[in-house]
């Protein structure tokens, strides 16, 4: 009498004919581009399944992630916490100062777009400044780039007179150490996800420098539709990038999907939450 198959081993050799299939069905020069990145997705969500097969199979649990300090991610977060415990100071008053790192703007004011993080923990724009020079090792090495990257979102937000009012905004900054302030900016457009920056993909443009309104011949970017004033967006024939009503449903659609930070507890709260192994 014959032995009975074990299920588990005739499914291991279903799923490895499976796989020769999959081998042979896209292993083709004519594949698409989209077919193909298409497939990765795909494939990358199996694999990631059966990796949480194979850990709940292993009697003993794996942690979720290891802390390594050396990670650029982990010290991007550490920084990004030394930023908030910095003092707010007016943007309408910016005094000059060595260094190089990262900073965030907040708004304070009653633009009706803005309602939701008036005065809250939530930045409307975060960013960085990198040194004058690689490897700068002094904040006099690195140059007066941050306080000078501040002065020009000033002279930008200044010239919307209409719209926005610059006492209407605080800024903290934070000089760091050459080569960490990518990293730093990255966990704060990952954790805070300001509307104001490009990543975010909704009121993109605060940062754009622009030539002659009578030479540019790209669109006028979400900020400019919103904040008219500066003058090289003015030119009459420069199509919007985006009209008005879709900046503002994508606004409203990007609160419900990210909460705002009322205070710095709420901060802190995601911060630990986000470095927890279990």
């Amino acid at each position: 009498m014959s032995k009975k198959a074990n299920p588990s081993a005739l499914i291991i050799t279903d799923l490895k004919t499976t796989l020769q299939r999959l081998f042979s069905e896209t292993n083709k020069p004519d594949l698409s581009t989209a077919a193909r990145r298409s497939l990765e997705t795909e494939i990358r969500e199996v694999m990631d399944e059966l990796a949480k097969f194979l850990s709940g199979l292993d009697p003993i649990r794996q942690p979720v992630s290891v802390f390594d300090p050396g990670n650029p991610k982990i010290v991007g977060r550490f920084i990004s916490l030394a930023l908030v415990a910095q003092p707010r100071h007016p943007l309408s008053q910016i005094t000059r100062f060595y260094g190089s790192g990262i900073y965030a703007i907040y708004y304070t004011g009653s633009f009706p777009l803005y309602a939701r993080l008036s005065g809250t923990e939530t930045p409307i724009y975060v960013g960085q400044a990198a040194p004058a020079v690689n490897n700068a090792r002094t904040p006099t090495e690195q140059g007066d780039r941050l306080c000078r990257r501040l002065e020009d979102h000033r002279k930008n937000i200044s010239k919307t007179t209409t719209t926005l009012d610059i006492n209407d905004f605080e800024f903290r900054s934070l000089v760091v150490q050459s080569g960490w302030e990518t990293a730093a900016e990255d966990y704060m457009i990952h954790l805070f996800r300001p509307i104001w920056n490009n990543e975010t993909k909704i009121l993109y443009g605060l940062g754009k420098h622009g030539d002659d309104a009578d030479t540019r011949s790209n669109k006028r970017s979400p900020w400019d539709v919103v904040h008219p004033g500066r003058p090289w967006a003015a030119n009459i024939n420069l199509p919007d990038s985006k009209t008005c009503e879709q900046i503002t449903e994508e606004i409203a659609a990007h609160f419900e999907a990210h909460p705002i930070f009322r205070d710095l507890d709420a901060v802190l709260s995601s911060f630990i939450k986000e470095l927890s192994q279990v």
